[in-house]
């Protein structure tokens, strides 16, 4: 086992007890069948992902060409470039016309509903809206001269998502798919059409548009939202946008709109439907973690289920730049506790945490490798 990963322990949320195996990704060690209010459904009734009623009344195809009609003056994000991405001119995400994919392969490191015994079927999409100093991706977030190199069609990015199937993963986990939108539906309706049968996740950063998510409603699946920041400053300073905090919970409201706090399963404890909010502690406390907790319980439900991250370590310039100094170390255990006991305390009833001690060990990707960026869970897990 490696150095600085600790023994399983198992950590109980709710109802559900989860196996926290030191990686810091979440194990799961019991399958619910009724947790309040998630339900767990019936295999044939979640074989059919929602988008696919829209492929048969066509409804798909139009929402694919509303989506596609806001890259001509682009508003996907709320940046509102108004560039014309249509024509490839490019603005603040560094995005044309067609996708940008640098990596896409099975994850385990994600919840365990997502991950169960096969992964996710993660597409990491190149480049991004935001711009995260500690982004832990930020060999294809911020390296928009390199990873043009990784464009390609609707029609492979079809095809990717129809090889993870056919790999047999449990869903098809868009990450950092904000700015790709369009892009992203086309190809959903394309695999579609293809045999494509898993649920979608959009796996997003949460400054998302509140137009594009109420169009994207019925196809996303299940919606993967980071929560940032509860203060706009932050989300200036640290991820250089305006407005963070009131345009997160705008697109949280409305992706809470589509799922409200139920989680659907199927009869093997995978996550069909819903909305997961996650919080990732950083150091100082600088992302507010009690205060986004405060607003999902009061603005959503105590019952909207929250993924507690660990995993934040300093890489990108979070460990090198003097006017970051805040972010320069790990989050200490007083910390941590304090992020945990705010779960309780403020009575948030459903999700998972992660370890302590081995979630920043984990999640330290190399996209270098863009087979494997991760390494797997699995390796982690004590013989």
């Amino acid at each position: 086992m490696s150095k600085g990963i600790s023994e399983p322990r198992a950590v109980a949320r709710g109802s559900e007890t989860e196996l926290e195996n030191g990686s810091g990704a979440h194990d799961r060690v019991a399958t619910p069948t009724s947790r309040g209010s998630d339900t767990c459904v019936d295999s044939s009734e979640t074989d059919q992902p929602s988008y696919l009623r829209l492929l048969r009344s066509c409804e798909l195809a139009h929402r694919v060409e509303a989506l596609e009609a806001l890259l001509e003056r682009c508003t996907v994000c709320p940046r509102d470039c108004f560039n014309n991405r249509l024509n490839d001119e490019i603005a603040a995400c560094y995005s044309g016309r067609l996708p940008i994919v640098s990596s896409y392969t099975a994850h385990f490191g994600e919840e365990p509903p997502l991950v169960g015994t096969r992964g996710a079927g993660n597409i990491f999409f190149g480049n991004c809206n935001l711009r995260c100093v500690y982004c832990q991706n930020y060999q294809i977030s911020q390296t928009h001269k390199e990873q043009i190199k990784n464009q390609i069609t609707h029609e492979r990015l079809a095809e990717m998502m129809l090889e993870l199937q056919a790999r047999g993963c449990h869903n098809i986990n868009f990450v950092s798919p904000t700015h790709f939108a369009p892009q992203m539906a086309r190809a959903i309706l394309i695999a579609a059409e293809k045999g494509l049968r898993l649920p979608i996740v959009y796996n997003t950063n949460a400054y998302d548009s509140v137009e594009v998510l109420k169009l994207l409603e019925g196809i996303v699946d299940v919606y993967l939202p980071d929560l940032k920041y509860a203060e706009d400053e932050a989300g200036y300073l640290y991820s250089k946008v305006r407005s963070y905090a009131s345009v997160s919970r705008a697109a949280l409201k409305e992706m809470f709109r589509q799922t409200a706090d139920e989680l659907v399963y199927d009869a093997d404890g995978l996550l069909k439907r819903g909305l997961v909010i996650r919080l990732l502690g950083l150091p100082n406390d600088i992302g507010s973690v009690r205060d986004s907790l405060h607003w999902i319980r009061d603005e959503l439900s105590p019952r909207v289920a929250v993924s507690l991250m660990a995993q934040y370590y300093p890489t990108n310039v979070a460990g090198t730049n003097q006017r970051y100094m805040l972010l320069s170390r790990r989050i200490n255990e007083s910390e941590w506790f304090r992020a945990v006991s705010a779960l309780d305390e403020l009575g948030m009833q459903e999700g998972w945490m992660q370890e302590y001690d081995g979630a920043s060990f984990y999640y330290r990707p190399d996209f270098n490798d863009s087979g494997t960026p991760f390494r797997d869970v699995r390796d982690f897990v004590p013989s």
